[in-house]
This record gives C-alpha cells, structure tokens and sequence, in this order.
C-alpha cells in the first residue's frame, strides 16, 4: 500500500507540476503575443506606438483584480475548479481579441484578458508548490516559472512562422489552444492535500486572517513590484527596441528574444536549484546585482545578431533565475488557508505597479534612444530589487502540510 500511494503521490506531483507549468506558459504566450505585434496592430487601427502599448499596460492593470477573484475562490473551493474555468476563460478573450474590430473593443477586450492572466499564476503556483516534495521546491518553482519564458519563446516563434502570413489577427486565433489544458487538469490532477488538510473559516474569519497578515502582504507587494519591474523592463519593449533602433527584421527579432528565452528557462531552473542549497535570497540577490553588471552588454551591444544574442540570453538567465525562485519563495511566505490568496494577490499588484514600465520606457525612449532608456530603467530597478530582497524575510523548505 506504501509503494502504491508514493507511486500516487509521486504521479499527483507530475501532474499538478504540468497543470501549472502549462497554465502559465499558455498565459504568457498569449500576452506576449502582443509585444511582438505591437506595431501591426497600431498599424491597422490607426494609432501609435504608446497607444497600443497602453493595451499592454491594461492588461497589467486588472491582473489584481483576477488575482483576487480566483484567489478567493482557490481559497475557499480547492486549486482545480479555479484554475480550469480561469484557462478557459483568457483562452475565449484571447480568441475575441483576434476579431476585434476597432481599437476601443481591442482595448476592452485587453482589459478583460488581464482578469485570466491575473487568476492563473496564484492558482496554478499553489497547487503545484503545495503538490511537489519539499526537498525539490525550489527547483520545481524554476521549472514552473519558466513556463512564462517558454511562452515568450512559443510567442518568438510564432510571430516568426505565422505573422508573415497570415498577419496579427491570426497570432491570437492560436492563444485559444489553452483551452484543451482543462481537459488534463479535469481527468489527472487531484486536488491538493494542503488545501484539504489548512482549516476552513467563514468569509468574516477570513478576511480578518487577511488583515493580521498585513505586513506580510505589504512587503510581498513591495518584493513582486521589483520582480515585476525587472521582468517587464527587460522584456515587454525589447521587441520593439530590435526593430526600432537596431533595425532587425522579424527573422533576427524572432531569434535574439528566442535565445533570451532559452537563457532564462535556464538560469531559472539553475537558480531554483541554487535556492534549495543556499536560500531564497542569496540567489536572488545574486541574480540582480549580476544582471545589474551585464547591463551595458546587453543594452549597449553593437547591431550584430550574435552579439545582441548573447547578451539578451545572459540577462534573462539572471533575470528569470530570480524569478525562478519566486513560486517556493512566496508560497513559503504565505499563512496557511491564505495561500490561493496571498501569492496571486501579491504577485499581480506587483504587477500592476510594474505596468508603468513599458510606457515609460517607450516615452524615456522618444528623447534618449531604447538604449539608454532601457539600460537606465533596468540599472535602477537591479540595484533596488537587491535590497528589497535582501531585507525581507525567509521561510526556506517550511512544510506546507505540517501547517495544516
């Protein structure tokens, strides 16, 4: 009977590993897939660089608010259930958004996406973090992140193969895919023993857990808004910086953001690995003041693909490695009962304060150059990361069931 429920448990972790990888490599893939179509879409309706980018920071914008949403519902109905009707839903709105017809209903339609990107990361980081053995969360958390690497990278790769073809419209056609995800989830993943065993509360009991935690909450906010910032800063504009001010076309663009993306699922895995031995901090501190050192190559390389190549897979090895820790480092940081909640919530006002940096960067830009704007921005937002980071707190390898 041991051996059987190990093999259980074991296929459970594999499975609620895959849920959440794939939930969020999905997700990005559909949000990055405006990143590279910025200029097309603003092409056909008329509208300038900043105006299409401020769909971008819509989306950011309502994050939180799908965040709170399914948080709330993981919370309260176990992992499965939110997770499945939140892949189905920004897989229908990203389908919409291929069809729509004026600039004003892409807009909203932006909006309404950045609801289904928000639930998704909390819900599936839970469920997977509270799902996989202990001795191996942080480098299951870096598989896990890099999902949002592959999808950039699925992205890169799609704009090179279909957009020369069949134009920008057709790029979000392909985000509906996601969809079949619920299937997997619904037929292999068992809801997580964590959730089953954390104590359950009316809503009023809740929300005062909520607000005993307020610290905590507040500084989880504070450390995903840098996180965010080094994320977004490096990556939202840098399409538009190879076209624009290195004259790439879509093949090179296509293969400079590829191999930034093979670098961050690397370093991301590394660093999750790292963190195990050493601690959440020390790898991302590490990543930061290391990024901070490979600014200028990456931001300052001459126009030559291999150059410019290598520097973006170095950057986003550092950036992403520090990300790679942040799904066992803030589920690790999250009370018991909170945790569909706590990591979501957080996660996505980080980012709803990080959804500055694409429009400042594109408007930094319009006076400095893309070099020097996001080289600037990047360098700031490196050295404060590593001090949020190395003042905030710790709970390396705490045991999710033991609290229950």
């Amino acid at each position: 009977m041991n051996n059987r429920a190990s093999t259980s448990e074991r296929a459970n972790s594999r499975n609620a590993l895959i849920a959440g990888f794939f939930g969020w490599t999905l997700d990005a893939f559909d949000f990055f897939i405006l990143t590279f179509v910025l200029t097309a879409v603003g092409a056909e309706f008329h509208r300038s660089d900043t105006d299409i980018a401020l769909t971008v920071t819509a989306s950011l914008m309502m994050r939180p608010l799908g965040a709170f949403l399914f948080g709330l519902m993981a919370d309260r109905y176990g992992r499965r259930l939110p997770l499945m009707l939140d892949v189905l839903f920004y897989s229908a709105v990203e389908v919409l958004s291929g069809l729509a017809p004026s600039y004003r209903t892409f807009l909203a339609l932006r909006l309404l996406y950045g609801i289904g990107m928000g639930g998704e990361w909390g819900v599936g980081a839970s469920l997977a973090m509270e799902s996989v053995p202990v001795k191996w969360r942080g480098v299951l958390s870096g598989v896990l992140q890099e999902g949002y690497a592959l999808g950039y990278l699925l992205a890169s790769l799609a704009f090179w193969a279909v957009f020369p073809h069949w134009g920008w419209r057709a790029m979000f056609f392909i985000g509906g895919l996601p969809a079949l995800l619920t299937l997997f989830i619904r037929a292999k993943v068992k809801e997580s023993e964590a959730w089953k065993a954390a104590p359950k509360t009316d809503w009023a009991s809740y929300f005062r857990s909520v607000g005993a935690n307020w610290k905590r909450f507040a500084y989880l906010v504070l450390l995903m808004s840098m996180l965010n910032f080094m994320s977004h800063g490096t990556q939202d504009g840098y399409p538009i910086f190879l076209q624009r001010q290195l004259h790439f076309g879509t093949q090179a663009v296509a293969v400079a953001t590829s191999i930034s993306m093979l670098g961050a699922i690397i370093g991301g895995i590394f660093l999750g690995l790292y963190s195990d031995r050493t601690g959440r901090r020390r790898a991302m501190v590490i990543s930061a003041l290391l990024a901070l050192l490979l600014v200028p190559v990456w931001a300052f390389a001459p126009p030559v693909i291999a150059v410019v190549a290598a520097g973006a897979f170095l950057m986003q090895f550092m950036v992403q490695g520090a990300w790679g820790v942040i799904p066992a480092h803030i589920n690790e940081l999250s009370p018991s009962g909170l945790r569909g909640f706590f990591p979501g919530f957080a996660y996505q006002l980080g980012a709803l304060v990080a959804s500055i940096a694409l429009p400042l960067e594109t408007r930094m830009a319009g006076r400095l150059g893309y070099s020097t704007a996001m080289g600037t921005f990047a360098a700031i937002v490196f050295a404060v990361a590593a001090v949020v980071i190395a003042v905030g707190p710790e709970a390396h390898r705490i045991s999710f069931h033991a609290e229950g």
